[in-house]
Parts: structure tokens; sequence; C-alpha cells
């Protein structure tokens, strides 16, 4: 059965409900954007724009997975200027944080009174979703599925995202903002829609953004405040909703997350990159797939690119993680795996087995069929885009868009050859994906929103994506090395010095040579979930036992997960087959690891680290302008090892991405095998440290000491 039961009684509900939530949200000092209050205060940033002042407006994320806080400049001669986007993950450790983020918003305090800007001195206070239609939207969806969809309220049927309890949340936000930050009154929230603030930055962040040609934005999410799948299109500053599927029912992400966690064994949002580690090792091919044929029915491929959710197969839009499943969908995939055994060794993919084991076979062989049906879907919906919109650029948002095999299918499926013979132009398709297109990219999207909607004029596009923290001192590393027994320290020099930085780039490489293991602190940390250069761990790509000691000695996960390579501009043409369709800016869409590409012969031969195992990379292209240090370590990798390429992970095990250096020394402690870090404070001074202890793979920093000895004699003598 497609569509849903209820249809009518869900549209009546929704509208009875609709002015009880908008009062309820307006008492606590929340309105939706196109309320009275929402447009004047959208009305009051383009005034004050256009007269010429210079005003910030705050994006938060104050209930929902990664809750946050985002401060943007905005002014008629720099347009829309990203100044921050705190995660609150990083800071209190608990991934996907979604309750209000106080810590965040200490940060943002510290970043406005550098500025010299007061809180009440704020345009515009956005949040990332609009609660109130978040709120109708789920009544619709509970009384259209009726009696069933009664399971979804049950406790533990929607841990990833309680509506109850997301609700609750947000109507406590205004007072706990108002207190935090010592104002008199409560500073009215402006209510954005979600997948609006997904579409707005990332279209408004894009390459695309600057040129008079129109570009199509898909935003496909697990779900919003409005459905699960949105189409824009947008052209000279103008972003323009097409359609939004006003369903939580009908989500290619829900779908992904779900398979992924109930078959793969791991929990809801840390699901879905393992999942898609696992599609390697599967059949990938549609005609010989044992599971494709019968798994695509779980969805129907409409007309205007509409996807609908079989719902006598699937059963989560009822039950949610208490009862995914429906007979027949067992009967296609066999039984869940319940949260009870989830992260349990047994019931967690174990690709060493994969050879010798039916089961495990059976399981990544699932695994390529759930990828190539969401693939289907993303491809029914790209294709409508283009066909109706005759447009050649793309931006892919919302968390299904972190799919970097099926983005890469993209750029591959509509080439100049599909455009030629479908629409008679002689183009291909431009792709671009944002670092943060999950919903830690929605806290500075709802600034971006609030921005658009005022006719600020598009400023710089985005180059990096090191905006989550304000850079370390030097004092803060000392005090954290001083603080910890176990932790000792040799300085290396400062960055701002050309040389010195030259230097600690070639030690850097000489370690990775001797197949040593480095952190890397340095920066404002990255906004997103991929590291890239500011909190990461590097090893040697030259080594073929690399991705085995990473995963098993440094970050303890599964042997299935690949390694991502950072490369030169240089050399990425050498061991990579880039798209043209994704060269726009300098090959920008290359730079954030949200798009995996062919690995060329010599990679294979040469870096076989990085190369997963269906011979594809997810790449990191760094830029000299954008990280120095990490660009003149690449340039000594390739005097050392004869390819400008490392491998890249992020600087954690098992939490967020670290933030602080008590955080990173402490990553460094739980990795038994990292050999030492480079920190580099805001100051600019280089510290090396290790972790000072006998264990099995540590050795008091013995052997890294030999090695900085062994290059300074080296470097004498030179």
């Amino acid at each position: 059965m497609y569509g849903v039961r209820n249809p009518v009684l869900g549209r009546l509900a929704a509208q009875l409900w609709k002015p009880f939530a908008s009062r309820r949200y307006a008492n606590a000092g929340m309105f939706s954007a196109d309320s009275t209050t929402g447009l004047k205060i959208v009305d009051d940033v383009q005034r004050r724009v256009r007269s010429g002042e210079t005003c910030y407006i705050v994006g938060l994320g104050i209930s929902g997975h990664n809750s946050g806080a985002s401060l943007v400049e905005v002014s008629q001669s720099g347009g829309i200027r990203l100044l921050s986007n705190d995660e609150e993950e990083r800071f209190n450790g608990k991934k996907h944080y979604e309750d209000y983020p106080e810590q965040s918003i200490d940060e943002l305090k510290r970043r406005l009174k550098t500025l010299g800007v007061k809180p009440e001195q704020v345009a515009a206070w956005a949040t990332s979703w609009d609660y109130n239609i978040a709120e109708v939207l789920m009544t619709r969806s509970l009384v259209e599925g009726l009696p069933g969809s009664l399971n979804i309220m049950r406790p533990g049927a929607a841990t990833t995202w309680n509506p109850v309890e997301r609700c609750r949340e947000a109507l406590r936000a205004p007072n706990l903002l108002r207190r935090q930050l010592g104002l008199a009154t409560t500073p009215p929230l402006i209510m954005l829609p979600h997948h609006e603030n997904h579409a707005s930055m990332a279209y408004a962040a894009s390459p695309f953004a600057k040129n008079d040609r129109s570009t199509v934005v898909a935003v496909v999410d697990g779900s919003g405040d409005r459905g699960s799948i949105s189409h824009y299109q947008a052209q000279n500053k103008e972003l323009r909703e097409l359609y939004c599927n006003e369903s939580i029912a009908d989500s290619l992400g829900i779908f992904y997350t779900t398979l992924s966690s109930t078959q793969g064994g791991w929990t809801p949002l840390s699901s879905e990159g393992r999942y898609m580690g696992a599609v390697a090792w599967g059949d990938q091919d549609r005609h010989t797939n044992p599971y494709y044929r019968r798994l695509r029915d779980i969805f129907q491929f409409g007309e205007a690119g509409r996807i609908l959710l079989n719902r006598k197969i699937a059963n989560w839009h009822n039950a949610g993680e208490l009862k995914p499943y429906t007979p027949a969908l067992e009967a296609i995939t066999g039984p869940p795996i319940p949260a009870s055994r989830m992260w349990n060794p047994d019931a967690i993919l174990n690709i060493e087995s994969v050879q010798h084991s039916d089961i495990t076979r059976a399981r990544v062989d699932l695994a390529a069929a759930t990828q190539l049906v969401f693939e289907d879907g993303i491809f029914h919906i790209v294709d409508h885009l283009i066909r109706s919109t005759k447009s050649d650029q793309l931006v892919m948002c919302g968390g299904s868009a972190l799919n970097g095999i099926a983005n890469m299918k993209l750029l591959s499926h509509f080439d100049r050859q599909w455009y030629k013979r479908n629409l008679d132009q002689d183009t291909r398709l431009k792709l671009w994906i944002p670092p943060t297109t999950g919903d830690a990219g929605v806290t500075m999207g709802a600034a971006y929103s609030v921005a658009l909607r005022a006719d600020v004029p598009f400023g710089p596009g985005l180059q990096h994506a090191a905006w989550c923290g304000i850079p370390a001192e030097a004092n803060s590393i000392r005090e954290a090395v001083n603080d910890d027994p176990e932790i000792e320290f040799q300085r290396l020099g400062n960055i701002s010095n050309a040389s010195q930085r030259q230097s600690v780039a070639d030690l850097m490489a000489y370690i990775m040579a001797h197949d040593g293991v480095l952190g890397l602190y340095q920066g404002a940390a990255e906004t997103g979930p991929r590291a890239l250069g500011q909190r990461s761990i590097l090893a040697n790509p030259c080594n073929p036992d690399t991705r085995r000691i990473l995963n098993e000695r440094v970050k303890f996960r599964e042997a299935i997960r690949p390694l991502a390579p950072m490369v030169t501009p240089e050399q990425a043409d050498r061991f990579f087959e880039l798209s043209d369709g994704a060269a726009d800016d300098n090959y920008n869409a290359y730079r954030y690891m949200v798009l995996t590409t062919p690995a060329r012969p010599e990679a294979y031969q040469k870096i076989p680290s990085v190369v997963h195992k269906d011979g594809t990379c997810r790449i990191q292209i760094v830029q000299p302008e954008t990280n120095p240090l990490v660009y003149e370590y690449l340039k000594a990798m390739g005097r050392r090892l004869g390819a400008e390429v490392s491998v890249n992970t992020s600087l954690n095990v098992g939490g967020p991405i670290c933030q602080t250096p008590p955080q990173a020394l402490a990553t460094m402690k739980r990795a038994k095998a990292l050999t030492g870090m480079i920190m580099v404070s805001d100051e600019g001074e280089i510290f090396l440290v290790w972790h000072a202890v006998e264990t099995p793979f540590k050795d008091n920093g013995q052997q890294l000491r030999e090695w900085v000895a062994q290059h300074s004699r080296e470097q004498e003598s030179t």
C-alpha cells in the first residue's frame, strides 16, 4: 500500500492543531518566519543592511540532534559572511547531542564580546527547525496512520528524534537563552523551516551562487519539520521551493538509517556510514544482487520525482525502532537486529569473515541492495529536477547527501552524453555538496535563511570547514599538558615562521615514512562529520597494513571501515579520476570528503591503504591557502614517499571529533598505537606531545624522540 491510510482525517487534525501550536510557541517567544513578528524582524534586517549597517544573525539548534550555535555577519558591502558554527557535541563529548546547547552559547558570548557586540544588538535569532510546523506534521502523520501509528508514541520507538521531548525542549530554550545571556527580556526567536535552512546555506555557500544560471537544490533528509524530501530552484539570489513531500514516512533517509541499523548492528545515526562501508564487499550489480529486486518494491517511484513508501513492507512509520519490519520485509531481509543486541560483536558486520561465512556474505549483499535502492531514489529525484528545469547545476544537502557513493554516481550518470541524449544540451551536471550537509549545517543555515529573506547579497563562497570553536591559545595547551602526568611534550617552533613550518611538515612526513601515526590539532575545528586537517589522525598511505593498524589499534572500529586520503591539487589527478562535474572553484567539491572517486591504477600500487574494496576513494584536496601546514606536509610526503598523499581520519576514539586540548590528549591516551600528536596554538606555537607510558604499543615516546633526533641530524647535514 502506497500513501496514507486516513488522508482526510489527517488533514483535518493538522488544521485543528495548527492555531493551538502557533499560540503555544508564540507565548514562549518563538515565531514562524511568515508570522507578523517574523516578517517584521526580517524587514528590520533588510532596512539596516541597506542603510549601510553591519548586522549579526545568530542561528540556533536548540532541540534536535546536532544542536549548536552559529554566527553570521551581514552587510551590503561584504554580503553574507560565516563567522562560526559551534557544535555542542564537540564541547560536551556527547555525539549528536540534541538538547539546549549551553556550551555553544558560552562560545557565542565570547565571540560577540570580541566583536564588541552586545547580545541585545544581535539583529535576529533564528532556529534550525520550525517546531510549530513540526508539531502539525507529526499530528497529521499520527492521525493519518491510525490505529497502527499510535505505537510511534511508545517509549523506545523514536530514540533519535522523540517528537514530544524535542518540542518540550524547544519551548524551554527562550528562557534558558535569556538567563544565560543576562538579558532583561527574551529575544524573539524566528523559527525557519528545516529544509529551507539546509538549502539556504548549501546554495549561498556554493560555487554556483554568484553566477546567473539556474541551480537546483535537492534536500533529502531523514525528516524535516514539513517533510523528508524537498526540491528548490535558485537563480539571481532567489531560492524558490518547488516541492515538499510533506511526509515523514516517505523518506529515503529513514529507509537507509533503519536498514543500516537493524541489519548492520549499529545504533541509528552511527550506522549509515558504517553500512555504506560494507557496500564495497557486496554485489553491486542490479541484475545479480539476490536482494535488490524484492527490496526495490519498498518504494514507488512516481511522477514529478515523487517517492512513496510501501506500507505493506515497511512498518517503521508506525512503530519506529520497536517494530520496524512487517513480515513481508522480514521475508526479504531476515529479522532485524534488536536494539538490545546492537554494538554486540557477534551481531555487527565482520568483514574479515566474508570469504568463509555465508551469513556475512548475505549481509553485505543486502547492504549493497540497500545502497542500490537508495541510489534509485536519488536518481529519480535528480532526473526530475534536471528535466523540469533544464539546469546543469545541482546542490545536494540534507543528511542523506553524505552518501559519497551516490554522489559520485550522480556525476557519472548525468554526464555530457545524458544531457545531449535527453535534453539536446551540450553540457554535463555540475555538483556541489557542503561539508555540513547534515544537521550540523542547519544551525548556520537558519542564519543564512534570514539573510536571504532580507535580500542580503551573497558573500564569499565556502573554502574550508574550520568554523567550530575558538582556536586554543598556547597557555591552554601548556596547561592541559602540564596537568596530565602521563603527557610529555617538546616545542618545535612556530607555524608563522615559514622555515620552521616547513621543518615541522618535513618531520611529520619523516615519521610517516617510518610508519608512525600522528594526531594533528590546530586552529578551529572542522564543522561537520569529517576531519579535514584541523583535528586529524595521519598515517602512511603507502603501507598496505595501515588500514588494519588504524582500525584495530587506534580507532578500535570494524575492519570494514575504509581510510580516506588527503592529497595536493598537483597530484590529485595522478591518483584519482576527478570528475569535471566537480571542477567549479578549483575542484571545491573535493575538499570535504563528501564525494568518492575511482582510484587510478597507480593508486592501487602506490597508496593501497586508501583504496577501498570497490576501488573508490573519498578524497580531500588540500589547498595551500586554507591549510598551509598540511599542504607542506603533503609536499614533504611526496619527497619522502613519492606520493603527495596521506591517510586522514578523525581525531577521536568512539566519541565526537575532539574540540579542546584536554579532549585531544584524552584521545591520544585512548588510542593504543598513536605515536604522538602535533598541537598548534592560535599564536602559532607548535608542540609535539606523546603519551609517556609503557604499554604493548607505546614506549614512553622513545621511538618518537629518536625519530625527531634523527630528523634533526639529517636537517643539519643538508
